[in-house]
């Protein structure tokens, strides 16, 4: 199995997230992460499917999303060709002794403290997958108590928009 990553173009519209994620879970696919926000364009948003499944499944189901009327457009983003990154929030225990160190990671790892207690720090790292994972192996050691993640968030690169037609229309 291999990941894919999806950048759906779909008219904003009750019910349709829910038939997206169904069209998944009928053929058995996992979903690793979705993220769903607004575009550009009012009324219409990107949803980002991560999704470990072989070639020939992906082609039936992305077949499938492209006949429900509210999807606008379907691409698959390849690494190399786009920008990905996580979004994540980690309570972590601190003490005295381990507070500096934390502090270390935190400024190694480009990440910032958004709360501070006098037992815990919260802190937010943007990055690619592996910057998040390897994060999180660093701070375990100190006790992580809370982890929140977004979906993986990710655009093509270079001028070309996924958008660029239905702003012609």
């Amino acid at each position: 199995m291999t990941t894919h990553v999806l950048s759906l173009l779909v008219e904003d519209k009750p019910g349709l997230l829910t038939r997206v994620a169904g069209l998944f879970a009928r053929r058995g696919f996992n979903i690793n992460s979705l993220a769903v926000g607004p575009t550009e364009i009012e009324g219409l948003s990107r949803i980002t499917v991560v999704v470990d499944v072989d070639e020939l499944p992906l082609e039936q189901v992305t077949k499938q999303l492209n006949k429900l009327v509210n999807v606008i457009k379907i691409v698959e983003l390849d690494p190399n060709q786009s920008v990905q990154r996580e979004h994540l929030l980690i309570k972590v225990r601190v003490d005295n002794t381990t507070r500096s160190q934390i502090l270390e990671a935190v400024n190694l790892f480009r990440a910032r403290v958004v709360d501070v207690a006098t037992d815990a720090l919260v802190i937010e790292v943007t990055g690619d997958s592996g910057k998040v994972q390897a994060f999180l192996r660093v701070l375990e050691p100190y006790g992580i108590k809370e982890i929140a993640q977004s979906g993986l968030l990710a655009i093509g690169r270079g001028a070309k928009s996924i958008t660029e037609r239905v702003l012609r229309s």
